[in-house]
């Protein structure tokens, strides 16, 4: 067991860390047992259960040097894209609350009188 933690830390070259609410990022350059180098991101999300215990889940991607070029090329086209077509603000559950609710407070009329048309024979 402490043979594999020696392994792990000699592994690990750089990190940096990025905590994006229930979400945190890792950001690892790791070493190749050829002595090269390689990045490794994983995304670690936070789930909480109806008793208050939580755990993690994570997913990780290895990026390898040969790719580095064609990887960043389409992470910025795919970056400048959404940011062109939605902007920086975030659309959030939150915002579609608040769109809900309006939309509920123009449209109560409407939905009171399509439900009150509603006879015993529908149902």
């Amino acid at each position: 067991m402490m043979i594999e933690n020696e392994v792990n830390e000699k592994e690990e070259i750089y990190s940096k860390v990025l905590r994006a609410g229930r979400r945190t990022y890792f950001f690892d350059v790791r070493s190749t047992k050829a002595d090269d180098y390689y990045i490794t991101i994983t995304e670690s999300k936070k789930f909480t259960e109806d008793d208050g215990s939580f755990h993690f889940k994570k997913h990780k991607i290895y990026l390898y040097k040969e790719d580095f070029a064609s990887f960043r090329e389409i992470l910025d086209e795919m970056t400048s894209y959404v940011l062109n077509n939605k902007g920086e603000e975030v659309i959030s559950e939150r915002h579609q609350k608040d769109f809900k609710k309006t939309f509920l407070a123009q449209n109560e009329n409407k939905i009171i009188d399509s439900l009150s048309n509603i006879t015993f024979d529908d149902i």
